[in-house]
């Protein structure tokens, strides 16, 4: 079991969550992710590490409630547990000193690319960070993009704040008045992806995207999480998750991802209806994990 530690709401239907897993904070790096259930005969979803903090042995996850696997994580709380994390999963971000980055995150995108945006600016470069959400109350981490970028600049859809447009504007302006940019990274739903990725081809600039694709073990062994770069069939989970946006292919990517929706549908539809069963499960208390807790509370005392 992974103790949560701490949990807030950082917009509608998006938590924090700030979880005890001590191996995983010593190994995780930028880019990486875990593979979280939530109970026995919970699903496996992939969430993406936004923090590790190896010193006190927490990983922070930021999770949009979309499904009813995030829901149920989002119903719990400090206090309450996860019955499996498993860690660090995938390739980490490439980080060196290219010269200008372009960090773009879209909507709950933005969690996944802060720490490569603060590991960048680690490295040396000069970093700009794009996030756009669909109206304010959906921006997120603001301040902690700010604190490691030179420059940045927030947009909404309905122009609620920020500048009014899509995170591609800026970025395509800045193109087009030839700026020196060396390296973008794009991460969030994606045809925001794949809008990136077709704003940058003309001016071939090297451009990585992090794929979010249907997992479920983690380690390729499944083949869920196929996706084909540049022709080429491969796993998302152990290939990527980042890959070279002008060779992905999003067309195929957006079908697979939607593959399962109607079912995605009905057990959302359920659990909303009667969300108590799952709920119980969460909270189950393994038998033999209190046996063993009594019996090394007792050889401590001996």
């Amino acid at each position: 079991m992974f103790p949560i530690v701490a949990a807030d709401w950082l917009g509608p239907d998006v938590k924090r969550f700030c979880i005890r897993a001590p191996r995983i904070a010593r190994k995780q790096k930028p880019g990486q992710f875990v593979i979280v259930r939530i109970h026995e005969r919970g699903e496996r979803i992939p969430l993406t590490i936004a923090e590790g903090d190896a010193q006190t042995g927490t990983i922070t996850l930021i999770v949009q409630g979309v499904g009813k696997t995030t829901k149920l994580m989002n119903s719990l709380g400090a206090g309450d547990a996860i019955l499996d994390v498993v860690g660090p999963l995938g390739r980490p971000s490439e980080v060196q000193r290219y010269g200008t980055v372009v960090v773009i995150g879209g909507g709950v995108g933005t969690a996944i690319a802060y720490p490569t945006a603060r590991a960048m600016k680690e490295a040396g470069n000069r970093v700009v960070s794009i996030i756009g959400a669909r109206t304010k109350e959906l921006v997120i981490l603001e301040d902690e993009m700010q604190a490691v970028s030179d420059e940045l600049i927030v947009t909404t859809d309905d122009g609620s704040y920020g500048r009014q447009g899509l995170v591609t504007d800026p970025l395509r302006e800045r193109l087009e008045q030839g700026e020196q940019i060396d390296f973008v990274l794009a991460i969030g739903p994606i045809p925001m992806m794949a809008a990136v990725a077709e704003t940058t081809r003309p001016f071939q600039v090297r451009t990585v995207v992090s794929l979010n694709s249907i997992m479920v073990d983690g380690t390729g062994m499944c083949g869920g999480c196929r996706v084909l770069v540049g022709n080429e069939a491969k796993f998302a989970c152990v290939d990527g998750p980042e890959f070279d946006a002008h060779l992905v292919d999003f067309e195929v990517l957006a079908k697979r991802n939607a593959m399962y929706r109607p079912q995605e549908q009905e057990a959302l539809r359920r659990f909303e209806q009667n969300p108590q069963p799952d709920l119980e499960l969460v909270q189950h208390v393994c038998k033999l994990e209190e046996q063993c807790e009594r019996l090394a509370a007792t050889q401590k005392t001996e």
